[in-house]
């Protein structure tokens, strides 16, 4: 174990041959985290964190060397300019869908943002941090999107319709919405029976686990005022 400690101390020293290897360590970093963006189709992918994760370490590398040879040169500064510039990159692999309501891409920009954070701490000769970096990384990914999952499907929502039997009643359901049925984006719109007297209402309504949509549209059925209700898309 002193002996591996030791080769480490050895990697931090700055010369032809530990610049490779922070070289190759960087794309090995990068290729291990886009493996799995690869894996599920993201915009993001292998070569992608490999090619972030190499810049960074080069940039890293330079920002040394600089430092070395001009004597009062801030290695950090270069740093700091990869990690503003690959905010920009990450910008690209965020999407809006449904109408600008759903993001996404958010979990891939922030990966690459990561992937260039462990590019510049291999760069910069820290090997332990970039390594326990990428294995907290890649279990973000993996383990933390099952949990992830999970928790979305016990927050479930859909989009209701219900038809009121009076304009009057308006206020009292969306009371009744908010508080009951943890309703959100509650609009009230024209009647689709078309009946001069009754008034619709649009709303995103959650669905606790193992409640049929059905069953949800019985619920809100029963609830007075309400003349008939439906799923919308």
């Amino acid at each position: 174990m002193e002996m591996v400690w030791e080769v480490i101390e050895e990697l931090r020293e700055l010369n032809v041959v530990t610049m490779i290897i922070r070289i190759f360590l960087a794309a090995l970093a990068g290729g291990i985290v886009g493996l799995e963006r690869g894996f599920h189709g993201r915009a993001a992918g292998l070569r992608t964190h490999m090619l972030v994760c190499l810049g960074a370490a080069l940039t890293a590398l330079i920002g040394c060397y600089l430092s070395i040879e001009l004597g009062g040169s801030d290695p950090q500064r270069t740093g700091a300019q990869v990690m503003s510039g690959v905010g920009f990159l990450g910008a690209g692999t965020i999407l809006l869908k449904k109408g600008n309501s759903q993001i996404t891409g958010l979990t891939t920009a922030a990966g690459l943002w990561a992937t260039a954070a462990i590019g510049l701490s291999i760069g910069y000769g820290l090997y332990e941090a970039a390594i326990v970096t990428v294995f907290v990384v890649v279990t973000a990914f993996t383990l933390m999107s099952r949990v992830e999952f999970r928790m979305n499907r016990k927050r479930q929502r859909a989009f209701f319709y219900l038809e009121l039997d009076n304009v009057n009643s308006v206020k009292e359901m969306i009371d009744i919405l908010s508080a009951e049925y943890a309703a959100v984006e509650i609009q009230v719109t024209p009647a689709r029976s078309g009946h001069p007297e009754h008034v619709g209402m649009e709303a995103l309504i959650r669905i606790p686990p193992k409640v049929t949509v059905n069953a949800k549209i019985q619920k809100l059925e029963s609830l007075q005022h309400v003349i008939f209700a439906l799923q919308i898309s």
